[in-house]
């Protein structure tokens, strides 16, 4: 393979950078100037490389927040922090003016702060963080002045609040939180008797309402303690308010398990005083995320449709706010899988986004039951997306796959961006290798749909190792991100080192439709294995990788198709398992969503042993002949440890060549950033090894 750099000198090159101005993003969006000086500045100034040390220097944008008029945004902007003993990703909002004339931190570096929400009248902020310096505290709702001002805490909450929303007429806060320990429990804890009974203590989430002083002047102060709104044994998982303050929708469900909210949740409504909960929806399956129309008479959800669809269904439907009608479906979407925004404001549409292939695009779905309308027809990704109390204005990060995410608004009806951040503007931004879409036929004639990204310097004709890189879920999908965010899997450090890469979005993905999504239902490991394998071909075809050195990896289901694809094939040199299912036998019954395996399965264990074992790459663990290296959380309970030991151990076992990679205090992927550095340069590590050159 060829390479301009050697890694050992990428490890060398990656923090001795010099900062430099980058290309600002194309046409469609409206940026902030770059003076020729600075350009040619950059120019000269740009580092050589990728390393995972400048990946981890560009900023996500993980959640925006707009006025009612839409005249300012606030916006979440995630940093790592790794200086010595720090690993830690933390969060600070920033605040802009839609017309651009203004960006400015709002909150400090000492403190991780997220979810902001201005007030109705948008002169307050509130947002939730902890208390600096209190590693006890918890997590409370904080409120400042947009005009400027310390924030204050708003909430005393025993627990973590989790989730808030401001009422219509600004008076007042509501917010979720968990039920705390007792004192018995607290007496527990301390003598040494705190027994864990498995599924029978658990800690329900319910609402409270925190009433607000709030003045033009005044700091804002809470007025008296938080009201409880809902108890008992049931879960409350998002909400909204009416639109005249009296009175809160929630959904719920009947446990706080990850599991139990896939396959069933229903809706009810409460006053915002306390008292007598309204059942609203209650039938089978998930019914959540309701949300008020503007005149309070309509409700709007997503929904199962009245059947469980544990693999992934999310029609929106509507119900009178009084519950005296049977829910009604709108129309379908095209993916079938919508998430809610609100309503425009006239109350004719309600606004959802969902994927639509590799992009996310913002849609309208008539409330008279007609056809959706596109309100976005936009490249890249779209995430972060927020909708003004009017209706009327969008706030959101937009990216491509070659242009870092930025804050931009645009009107709903006449959808024009306006860049409003520079927070990756000033990040160095080396050559990239160039992203492009592939499509293709699989066996069976079904159209797959997939992203290919070239090594550096690519030249067109020149044969280079390819690295196929499978998503998890399987209902994940690879969409036009920029390729040169950190992530476990660092795309242009991969690029750097002459690789290209291929991510397809086989049967199974989101972004395709509901049949596609549903396509790989007892066939893990076969129909989206062709899928995988025909784009590799058509990149072989096409002359761009190099037959004789093939790689794998993915992560979650990818880790599961990783493991299923070298049971099948010696083709690929090299591979690597991140959180992988080797064993769907004995990881049914371990994870924390059996329910989602279940239903792609189609059947319980004991009822279809056959179909489970079929479709676990331990029962053929004997064809395996490419080194894998297997990588894993020491705290994964989505994809328990031992799936990963076992394969690991087998391999050993067996003498294929192979090494575990585990990451302490890690769950389901690595959340501190000196792990999420380290992951792809464990993997080109691996994949250079076993070039056999």
């Amino acid at each position: 393979m060829s390479k301009t750099r050697t890694w050992t000198a990428v490890l060398t090159l990656g923090l001795a950078w010099l900062a430099g101005i980058s290309a600002m993003a194309p046409a469609v969006a409206e940026t902030p100037a770059t003076s020729e000086a600075a350009q040619s500045d950059a120019a000269e100034e740009a580092p050589p490389i990728w390393t995972p040390e400048l990946t981890m220097r560009y900023r996500l944008i993980t959640a925006t927040a707009i006025t009612a008029d839409g005249s300012r945004v606030a916006y979440v902007v995630r940093h790592p922090e790794m200086e010595g003993e720090k690993s830690e990703l933390t969060s600070r909002i920033r605040v802009a003016a839609a017309d651009g004339s203004s960006d400015a931190r709002y909150t400090s570096a000492d403190r991780s702060s997220d979810a902001p929400a201005f007030s109705p009248d948008g002169r307050h902020l509130a947002f939730l963080s902890k208390r600096p310096g209190d590693e006890e505290a918890k997590t409370q709702v904080w409120i400042m002045r947009v005009d400027g001002g310390e924030a204050e805490s708003l909430t005393e909450a025993e627990s973590d609040v989790t989730a808030f929303r401001w009422s219509p007429d600004g008076k007042s806060i509501a917010f979720l939180a968990a039920d705390p320990e007792t004192e018995d429990e607290e007496t527990e804890k301390k003598e040494k008797r705190d027994v864990i009974l498995v599924h029978q203590q658990f800690k329900y989430s319910h609402l409270y309402v925190q009433e607000v002083n709030s003045s033009e002047t005044a700091e804002p102060t809470e007025s008296g303690e938080a009201r409880r709104i809902t108890e008992g044994a049931f879960h409350v998982d998002s909400f909204d308010w009416s639109p005249d303050s009296t009175t809160l929708v929630f959904s719920h469900q009947a446990d706080p398990l990850i599991n139990t909210g896939f396959i069933e949740r229903d809706i009810s409504s409460v006053p915002a005083a306390g008292g007598e909960v309204t059942p609203l929806v209650e039938r089978p399956g998930v019914d959540t995320g309701p949300l008020y129309s503007p005149d309070g008479h309509w409700i709007a959800f997503t929904s199962h449709g009245g059947t469980q669809q544990p693999i992934g269904l999310a029609d929106v439907w509507v119900i009178t706010a009084d519950g005296t009608t049977e829910p009604r479906a709108l129309a379908h979407t095209h993916d079938r899988r919508a998430q809610l925004l609100g309503w425009s404001g006239d109350g004719k549409d309600v606004l959802l986004f969902e994927a639509r292939g590799t992009t996310t695009q913002i849609a309208a779905l008539p409330a008279d039951g007609g056809p959706a309308r596109d309100v976005t027809d936009l490249g890249g990704s779209l995430s972060a997306i927020s909708l003004a109390r009017d209706g009327e204005h969008l706030a959101f990060a937009w990216e491509t796959a070659d242009f870092p995410p930025e804050v931009h608004v645009a009107p709903r009806q006449d959808f024009q961006m306006r860049c409003l951040s520079t927070v990756n503007q000033d990040v160095p931004r080396p050559p990239m290798g160039q992203t492009e879409r592939l499509a293709w036929k699989s066996f069976d004639g079904r159209e797959i749909e997939g992203l290919i990204t070239y090594p550096v310097g690519y030249e067109k004709g020149q044969r280079v190792p390819l690295v196929l890189v499978v998503h998890g879920g399987p209902a994940g999908v690879f969409r036009q991100h920029f390729t040169g965010s950190p992530g476990i899997y660092q795309i242009q450090v991969f690029a750097q080192q002459g690789y290209a890469l291929l991510r397809p979005n086989p049967r199974g993905s989101t972004g395709y439709g509901k049949e596609f999504r549903y396509a790989n239902v007892r066939d893990w490991g076969y129909g989206d294995y062709e899928d995988l394998m025909s784009g590799v071909d058509l990149a072989i075809e096409r002359g761009i990788a190099d037959p004789e050195q093939l790689y794998v990896m993915g992560w979650s289901y990818g880790g599961y198709m990783t493991s299923f694809v070298v049971t099948r094939t010696g083709r690929f040199r090299a591979a690597s398992m991140g959180a992988g299912l080797p064993n769907l036998v004995s990881m049914v019954h371990t994870t924390d969503i059996p329910d989602y395996l279940v239903g792609h399965m189609g059947a319980e264990l004991w009822d279809d042993y056959e179909v489970f074992e079929k479709h676990s790459a331990m029962y053929r663990i004997g064809k395996v002949v490419t080194p894998t290296q297997v990588i894993h959380g020491a705290e994964d309970l989505r994809v328990p440890f031992d799936q990963g030991r076992e394969l690991f151990l087998a391999l050993e076992r067996r003498g294929i060549p192979t090494e575990m990679v585990v990451y302490p205090r890690t769950p389901h992927g690595p959340r501190e950033p000196k792990y999420i550095m380290d992951v792809s340069r464990r993997i080109l590590d691996w994949f250079e090894r076993h070039q056999g050159r």
